[in-house]
């Protein structure tokens, strides 16, 4: 990019602080309309409810200020890409994307194509694309080196649906055609793709592996979106929840860079709702490890009805000492026992908490609701954690879900 192309990217911060939203809500339903076979990568819920709009104006605006230094932006460029790689993004569709950008820029802001503004955003988007296609390239080449891995779909049979809570169920996913599975990062995530009946399309949706590498089956645990008030239910989730024992679906190969780092220090699990299908993850690997280090499991949920997974950490807590174990129930029901069910009410305060559940020296995982996770994450710090132990799992549009 030359100076004056970056002095003209820069120029145009004002125009998406103020407009960025209405500009990509006008380049998604431009894209779309031109692309309909673009829909079944799409997440159509985001679109729905305009997430995906907010998230890209959010990503332009981060981008145009740093234009100069786009290297700050690698952690998210990252996050994403492992995003895209799960939904098997190729090279040749970036240039559907910087096709209907640029002519968004310019119809929405009614400046012609040939005015030197687009002439720079096109020279911007084609250094972000490369930067994309080659983080992405890397990430598909290890997926191809990966002993049981695999590029694109995969049909997988569902061989098993357990009732976990009132609203999560997890389903044990083994391959259609009998092949070995990767063994995966304990954390990482993989893209399933179901057909929604109300949309008339494929859907995907990214959900944590929720247990360690096993040898013939997947299994994720999946929160059953309902409706509420004006927020309309998950197409995903509900279709899912429908299907029987045996309902074949697609699937892409796990991926994603929020995982266990080091098996060997302390860890420590802070989870709200779903957000504990990675954690269960992280820890039963520790348990083939037969948990060289003591571990702080800290979660947080509205009552023992939503509450996953609580007999299996019981389990765990009674056969390894050096698992700890802290709950939370926002509003308990009348049957949760107070030191049994759970340990405090109300909302998870680390700030009161017992300082031998959360040493400085160890590794912090966080996942939930974003609120929730930057909740914890000040609390943490407040309290004298290095802010580089503190590892953090978003959800929702650029994240994933659990």
């Amino acid at each position: 990019m030359t100076p004056q192309q970056i002095d003209l990217v820069k120029a145009t911060v004002p125009v998406l602080r103020e407009n960025g939203v209405a500009l990509t809500g006008y380049f998604y339903n431009r894209m779309l309309g031109n692309n309909p076979e673009l829909k079944e990568t799409f997440n159509m819920g985001h679109q729905r409810s305009g997430a995906q709009a907010q998230a890209l104006a959010g990503a332009v605006l981060a981008y145009a200020e740093n234009i100069e230094d786009p290297s700050v932006l690698l952690p998210v460029v990252e996050l994403i890409a492992h995003k895209h790689v799960s939904l098997n993004i190729q090279a040749p569709d970036y240039n559907i994307v910087g096709e209907n950008l640029l002519h968004s820029i310019s119809e929405v802001l009614s400046i012609p194509m040939e005015d030197p503004l687009i002439g720079a955003w096109a020279a911007a988007y084609g250094q972000l694309a490369d930067l994309f296609i080659s983080t992405e390239k890397a990430i598909y080449e290890q997926h191809q080196q990966t002993k049981g891995s695999w590029l694109g779909w995969r049909n997988f049979k569902i061989a098993k649906k357990v009732v976990e809570s009132d609203e999560i169920t997890s389903f044990y996913l083994a391959p259609a055609d009998g092949g070995e599975l990767p063994k995966y990062e304990a954390g990482q995530y993989i893209s399933v793709r179901v057909f929604v009946e109300e949309l008339g399309l494929k859907q995907p949706r990214q959900y944590t592996l929720s247990t360690s590498p096993q040898a013939d089956y997947l299994r994720i645990s999946v929160k059953r979106e309902d409706e509420k008030g004006d927020l309309a239910g998950g197409w995903v989730s509900n279709t899912l929840h429908g299907l029987a024992e045996g309902s074949e679906i697609e699937v892409s190969a796990p991926t994603g860079n929020f995982y266990l780092i080091d098996p060997t220090k302390r860890n420590v699990f802070i989870s709200g709702g779903v957000g504990l299908t990675p954690m269960i993850a992280m820890l039963n690997q520790l348990v083939t490890l037969d948990m060289p280090q003591p571990v702080s499991f800290i979660h947080a949920c509205r009552s023992s009805h939503v509450h996953a997974m609580k007999k299996h950490i019981h389990e765990l807590q009674a056969k390894y000492p050096r698992l700890s174990t802290f709950t939370a129930y926002e509003a308990p029901h009348q049957g949760d026992v107070l030191g049994e069910d759970y340990d405090v009410a109300g909302r998870l305060d680390l700030a009161t908490m017992d300082a031998a559940l959360l040493p400085v020296k160890a590794d912090y995982y966080l996942c939930g609701p974003m609120p929730f996770m930057a909740e914890q994450q000040k609390a943490l710090v407040a309290r004298g954690i290095p802010a580089e132990n503190i590892h953090s799992e978003a959800f929702g549009t650029g994240g994933v879900h659990h």
